[in-house]
């Protein structure tokens, strides 16, 4: 038993409630062990919530635990403490703190008592376990030299926290220059500070946890980029070898082909070929014979022969043979170059829209929280409003920022965009991204976005703005804001103005409204998921009590 007591370490034996050596040991359901006596008196002081934790892990437990003494524990102590290995034997370094009782060469303090101001080796700490004239002491544990604990000006404990200078003094000196300070017992401003201590624990685990929950979420994030990349990586391989496949296919067509005709043109003109080689050899021998026959003296031998042979067959040859060298298969390399032509159009702009996707994947992280209207400005878009979105009686202006519903109908082209029905106009820009807007408006206006793909014809709320799960919006009325979203509203409360900022974050699923004056209130935020990119807009309505024409505008913001 000795031998082993010598590797074990006292302090794992130790209360964490009174930093003793364990009394009447208990461990409670989570495993944690503690003096019988300090447990209770912890859980006696939370009954009154009914609820009983363990000091250390803060697992709860519902009902109290019945508490039983570790025998097997009990046993362990009590031979610790007979034979006294668990540091007693070590004498104290130079960076130990050494026993204040010891003569001679120190032992090693494993104990500071905060009531006789000393530290005690373990043998010496002894009375303060067994004599009842020290059972309201204090101990700590020894970790480097204990402060001084009196006061240097008058060698007394200072057992008082003045919390005007925010120090312990002694009691002469809460008479002398601390007179008329706000002064508590120090046990009393260390009990305070305790359960401020508490909270503030209670706090980090608090916040330890929600870290640790983000963590592995962003662990989850990082495996889901990895995975998302590699597939894209493997699927985006796929298809281009497919599609050089495809190509090399059609260039084995076209060089098949090419070959194909040239044997077959080569063929026809071989033919050709053999014919006048046969027919200019039977020219050739022709004129041999009539060259023969003009030689012949017999004049009736020469009119004999003349008519058989001066008669000429008739020539299976045409005179007119045009050459145009190396033009035969030139269309067919001009009808490849614009094929390749094609090609590198198609792929510039596909390549464009390719860059854009993968620029804008996005992770979403926890960016700074924008208060400003500096700082929103950074995301501003500039926005213009569809003529062929907007229904007959809006009036656009201004470049087409601003809208005014007037009293006739506008001269408007026919179009498959156009509202129909209600006084409503989207933008002509598509919303993704970091965007922040400001619409300046006179009258009842409704401020909106709304994926294109919105009804256009007729009064049905398919139409209408707010009320369906393709648009969201803010009513500004003269006293008062309302928020609309698939015909639900929302009363909304906040200063009114003028002017209202529209922030989106369409990756986060963020879409916050504000109150733009000399400072900017935020009015109602939305937190979603929105699937396609969004499109501004407005719907100006008839009734107003604001005089003029009730009108929006999308300020230009620098």
């Amino acid at each position: 038993m000795a031998q082993r007591g010598n590797q074990i370490d006292s302090r794992k034996f130790s209360c964490s409630i009174c930093l003793d050596l364990l009394k009447d040991p208990v461990t409670i359901p989570c495993g944690h062990s503690y003096c019988m006596n300090c447990i209770k008196d912890h859980w006696d002081g939370e009954d009154q919530k009914r609820i009983h934790s363990c000091p250390q892990c803060r697992k709860e437990f519902i009902p109290r635990p019945v508490l039983e003494k570790n025998i097997m524990l009990a046993e362990l102590v009590e031979d610790l403490k007979n034979t006294g290995l668990q540091a007693a034997h070590c004498y104290a370094g130079p960076e130990d703190v050494a026993c204040d009782v010891c003569t001679g060469r120190k032992m090693k303090a494993v104990k500071y008592c905060l009531v006789c101001l000393a530290s005690f080796c373990e043998k010496h700490l002894q009375p303060h376990y067994e004599s009842l004239t020290f059972r309201k002491h204090k101990l700590a544990e020894v970790s480097a030299k204990p402060q001084q604990n009196s006061s240097s000006r008058h060698d007394e404990v200072m057992k008082i926290f003045c919390r005007t200078d925010q120090q312990c003094i002694c009691y002469l000196c809460s008479m002398d220059e601390h007179k008329g300070h706000e002064t508590v017992p120090a046990a009393a401003e260390r009990t305070e500070k305790q359960k401020e201590l508490q909270v503030s624990q209670q706090q980090i685990q608090q916040r330890i946890q929600d870290q640790e929950k983000d963590l592995k979420l962003l662990q989850q994030e990082v495996e889901a980029i990895n995975v998302s990349a590699d597939k894209a990586v493997k699927d985006s391989e796929k298809i281009f070898t497919e599609m050089i496949r495809l190509i090399q296919r059609r260039r084995s067509d076209v060089t098949q082909q090419i070959r194909s005709q040239q044997e077959t043109e080569v063929s026809r003109v071989k033919d050709l070929q053999e014919k006048l080689e046969q027919e200019i050899t039977e020219l050739k021998r022709k004129d041999a014979e009539l060259e023969q026959l003009s030689k012949t003296e017999d004049h009736n031998q020469f009119l004999h022969n003349y008519p058989s042979l001066s008669a000429l067959s008739e020539s299976t040859h045409s005179s007119s043979i045009n050459i145009h060298p190396l033009r035969y298969f030139e269309d067919v390399t001009a009808a490849v170059s614009e094929l390749r032509d094609i090609l590198q159009d198609i792929l510039r702009d596909t390549w464009t829209n390719i860059s854009l996707m993968v620029t804008e994947v996005e992770v979403l992280l926890p960016g700074p929280e924008l208060t400003t209207r500096a700082g929103f400005c950074k995301y501003s878009r500039e926005i213009t409003l569809d003529p062929n979105t907007a229904n007959m009686k809006l009036l656009l202006s201004e470049g087409n920022r601003k809208v005014t519903l007037m009293k006739q109908q506008q001269f408007y082209p026919d179009h498959p965009d156009r509202f129909t029905g209600y006084n409503q106009v989207l933008s002509r820009e598509s919303l993704t991204g970091h965007c922040y807007w400001e619409v300046e408006k006179k009258g009842e206006v409704l401020i909106t976005v709304s994926y294109k793909n919105i009804s256009r014809a007729g009064w049905s709320n398919e139409c209408r703005f707010g009320f369906n799960d393709k648009s969201w919006s803010l009513r500004c009325d003269t006293n008062s804001y309302t928020f609309y979203h698939n015909n639900n509203l929302t009363p909304v409360s906040g200063p009114v103005s003028s002017r209202v900022g529209v922030y989106l974050d369409h990756s986060a699923g963020i879409l916050s409204f504000y109150s733009v004056s000399e400072t900017m209130t935020l009015l109602h935020r939305v937190q979603t998921t929105f699937t396609q990119p969004l499109h501004a807009g407005v719907r100006i309505y008839l009734l107003s009590l604001s005089p003029g024409r009730p009108s929006a505008e999308f300020i230009k913001l620098k």
